[in-house]
């Protein structure tokens, strides 16, 4: 069993370090990536307590912006150490905070929502605070029923502009530190409505010519037929295949594990980025 996309409470999934290794443990999944939301803070908490019989590749989901339209962008097996993967890190966190303030300023002025010093405090402390944070209040106040409630009726008309860092820097800062830049989920994540084929390849030729590593062809949405065809254009254009369920908790109803909307195993030897990262000493 094999999951490259996972959440912990360090970004927006709800588990925290300790529980969310139980779980990995109890799925059966022996090769896995913490991939939190422009934050390694977790990654790094995480592989201290990896038990021997794991395999784990530290990774991050970087939120970017390319010409051609928004995507994500994972890091695998990088070097945290390295000073261009830290300067990107740091600006990734910077726009994060930054697209959080204003969100919190749209709330009390489009909508007159409040929050008080102490919930934003609280908020602060999280290393990649996002929406689902901010749902998680809306929602304790009363003002919505459920997070994707909030979500919608609150936050997403809370328009903040592009506040992302480039494509292109995240990829080569995450190639040039020793990892595997992966374009997640690259027809659409969890609730995002799907690309269209031809956009789907115009973002992808923008992200080649960056230095894209692979794509993330198996994923929990998608349908098995939809997953075989982004790998065969993933060899066609001579990039790694990887695959992950993007599981966040109790925020989204993904188990661990879960590569295909259908939820079948794949065979590990579908996923050729574990060859890199089996060499890498994974």
């Amino acid at each position: 069993m094999i999951d490259l996309h996972i959440h912990s409470n360090f970004s927006d999934g709800t588990d925290s370090i300790s529980e969310l290794l139980a779980k990995i443990l109890e799925s059966r999944i022996n090769i896995f990536a913490l991939t939190d939301h422009d934050t390694i803070t977790g990654a790094l908490k995480i592989r201290e307590l990896i038990p021997d019989n794991i395999k784990f590749s530290h990774g991050i989901e970087f939120s970017c912006i390319a010409n051609n339209g928004k995507c994500h962008i994972l890091g695998l097996n990088y070097d945290e150490n390295n000073k261009i993967f830290q300067e990107a890190l740091n600006i990734g966190e910077n726009l994060r905070h930054e697209k959080f303030f204003k969100r919190v300023k749209l709330l009390r002025d489009k909508f007159a929502i409040t929050f008080t010093d102490k919930e934003i405090d609280s908020l602060l402390k999280i290393p990649s605070v996002g929406k689902p944070h901010l749902a998680n209040l809306i929602v304790s106040k009363g003002l919505a029923n459920n997070i994707t409630e909030a979500i919608k009726n609150f936050i997403n008309p809370c328009k903040t502009g592009i506040d992302r860092i480039s494509a292109e820097l995240a990829i080569k800062a995450i190639i040039k530190s020793g990892g595997a830049a992966v374009w997640a989920h690259p027809l659409g994540g969890e609730g995002e409505s799907e690309l269209s084929r031809e956009k789907f390849l115009i973002i992808l030729d923008e992200l080649i010519s960056y230095g894209i590593n692979g794509l993330e062809c198996y994923y929990s949405k998608y349908s098995l037929g939809k997953c075989e065809s982004l790998a065969e254009i993933a060899r066609e254009k001579n990039l790694f295949i990887s695959g992950g369920s993007d599981y966040h908790g109790k925020n989204k109803a993904i188990p661990l594990g879960k590569l295909n909307a259908e939820n079948i195993i794949i065979n590990p030897e579908k996923l050729t980025i574990l060859n890199f990262l089996l060499n890498k000493g994974v």
